[in-house]
């Protein structure tokens, strides 16, 4: 077995385990922040530093040696997502909050294995056919959601001080369509790259998220009693 399926393989073992983790308690940052978790960073240098690996590494590693054009088009599609969640998304929060260092460091390590082994898995070229076009175009509509929900919570900032509830857009349908996206995405780059690694990002990704959706929709039921009823957590109609 190749070492980047090992290391994919490893993470499909500690998925159920972060998501136990996290189902019991959330991970304390932006709304969720709690003492207890020892010192912490200003929250626009520990996004930058923890999501840098997904973007250094990866480039790092895919400029080793020449890729075919079909691993270079889902390289792009990686550094895509990442550059903007790196060097923009930061640099938009108008006043993040700190971040606890363990958390900013067990994300970094998370990318760096993660970065290496899905840049190790596009040496072998995925196949030009439908499920790359599938993949890909699921890829950029997950993002869309994804930014345009961002978007939506940043300009909340707009109407004045404290929470407001969030409307329009994939809010319509579910209390984090900003997490929805991010799922969609790695859920499609699955299904263009169809490597181990890459379906490992996508489970870990749902155990990271799914928990943290739900703790955000309860939330927003114990901050606002206008809270649309059909309004779910993370799955449109269903959760």
């Amino acid at each position: 077995m190749p070492p980047s399926d090992l290391a994919a393989t490893l993470l499909l073992v500690l998925a159920p385990l972060v998501a136990g983790w996290l189902w019991w308690r959330p991970a304390p940052y932006g709304r969720h922040s709690a003492p207890g978790w020892g010192p912490s960073l200003n929250g626009r240098l520990a996004w930058v530093l923890m999501e840098s690996p997904s973007v250094l590494l990866f480039g790092a590693a895919i400029a080793t040696g020449p890729l075919p054009p079909t691993s270079l088009w889902c390289a792009g599609l990686w550094l895509l997502h990442y550059g903007h969640r790196t060097f923009i998304f930061p640099f938009r929060l108008r006043t993040p909050r700190p971040m606890p260092v363990l958390i900013v460091l067990s994300g970094a390590a998370f990318n760096t294995v993660n970065a290496w082994a899905n840049a190790s898995a596009l040496t072998a070229a995925p196949p030009a056919d439908l499920w790359l076009a599938v993949g890909s175009l699921g890829f950029l509509a997950a993002m869309a959601l994804n930014v345009d929900s961002d978007t939506r919570l940043l300009r909340l900032r707009d109407r004045g001080p404290g929470y407001h509830l969030p409307q329009g857009g994939g809010f319509q349908w579910v209390s984090s369509p900003n997490y929805l996206g991010e799922l969609l995405e790695w859920a499609s780059y699955a299904l263009a790259t169809r490597s181990l690694p890459a379906l490992a990002f996508f489970v870990f990704t749902a155990a990271n998220l799914a928990p943290r959706a739900r703790d955000h929709h309860r939330w927003y039921k114990r901050t606002f009693r206008d809270l649309p009823a059909g309004r779910k957590a993370f799955l449109p109609g269903l959760w």
